[in-house]
């Protein structure tokens, strides 16, 4: 398991260094002068413009840029400062990542708990009246952006019947519009994700074979059927949870809600190319860690990885032995 474990961490470590190479390189080619714009408004002397150009260091060589700006984010966890305000990117990022995070996570709740009965009972009542029905719904959120629905549910729930607020996150009501808008799409695909995988293990032979002997049917599903299907579900939570935490972005910009999401659409309407790029690649860590976890949630499930490794491990002691 421990190869299993560090195949993936370098896989992650390798994503990782690629995002911020292109993001970078992209931010590095967009047009405008970032020192013109540390500087700020007015009218600035070339000597000005060229000092602070040597200030920020964007009179070094791209690659010496690159090498540094990439040393600094894996050792020491610094993305850079703000060429607006001058304030430390990390820290802003982690004192808004709170918001975006409660978003995200009561987003896949309300996923898991609500798609997960849905898709089993939809594989169970396969082509019933009742399947077609959830099948139909659920196409049809899985087609509405989620900035539409979160604007449906603002003219809806806070402007028309006045239930709850359509801006701030001081408290949990502040969430609960937000997080129906940002779930509705990912309920759909997951509802349709766990559908399909348990019917594929209901229709496998070993499923045949519990009902021949007799097994009531609900022992069946739920105590033969239901875990094995669960295994593969691990990573589609994993993937749910990383296109929420995304998600958010547009989400907390319509609801007020001072989150990564929002900090990165003022960054870019600001030319902050620096917090832009800091924001984005901060994005990239947090998806690509919860994408280790989930692989190594699917690891310690599915017993076919870890008799995988220990097999290869058993046969080359036995070639050195």
């Amino acid at each position: 398991m421990s190869k299993y474990v560090l195949k993936r961490l370098l896989i992650m470590i390798q994503t990782l260094i690629a995002v911020g190479i292109i993001m970078f390189t992209l931010m590095n080619f967009v047009p405008g002068d970032p020192a013109q714009l540390a500087l700020g408004a007015g009218t600035h002397t070339p000597a000005e413009i060229e000092m602070k150009r040597a200030a920020l260091g964007l009179n070094r060589p791209f690659m010496v840029r690159l090498g540094e700006y990439l040393k600094n984010i894996f050792l020491h966890f610094d993305f850079g400062k703000s060429l607006i305000d001058g304030t430390e990117i990390k820290w802003e990022l982690m004192r808004r990542f709170p918001h975006t995070f409660k978003i995200a996570i009561y987003s896949i709740v309300l996923t898991v708990v609500i798609g997960l009965p849905l898709g089993i009972y939809t594989a169970v009542k396969a082509n019933s009246i009742g399947d077609k029905i959830s099948l139909f719904i659920t196409l049809l959120f899985d087609c509405m952006p989620s900035f539409w629905t979160a604007l449906l549910l603002v003219l809806l729930f806070s402007l028309k019947l006045g239930w709850l607020p359509s801006s701030g996150c001081t408290s949990f009501k502040y969430f609960i519009l937000p997080t129906i808008a940002n779930s509705l799409g990912g309920l759909a695909g997951f509802t349709r994700q766990v559908r399909a995988s348990m019917l594929e293990v209901i229709r496998s032979d070993y499923v045949t074979t519990a009902r021949s002997k007799g097994l009531p049917e609900r022992k069946v599903i739920y105590g033969h059927a239901l875990p094995n299907a669960l295994i593969p579900i691990l990573t589609v939570v994993g993937m749910r949870f990383g296109s929420m935490l995304g998600g958010a972005t547009i989400i907390e910009v319509i609801f007020s809600i001072p989150g990564i999401g929002q900090y990165l659409v003022n960054c870019i309407n600001n030319r902050d190319y620096t917090a832009s790029t800091g924001g984005i690649v901060f994005i990239a860590f947090t998806f690509a860690l919860i994408m280790l976890l989930t692989d190594l949630l699917y690891a310690f499930a599915d017993p076919r990885i870890k008799a995988q490794y220990v097999s290869s491990g058993r046969r080359k002691v036995k070639e050195n032995g």
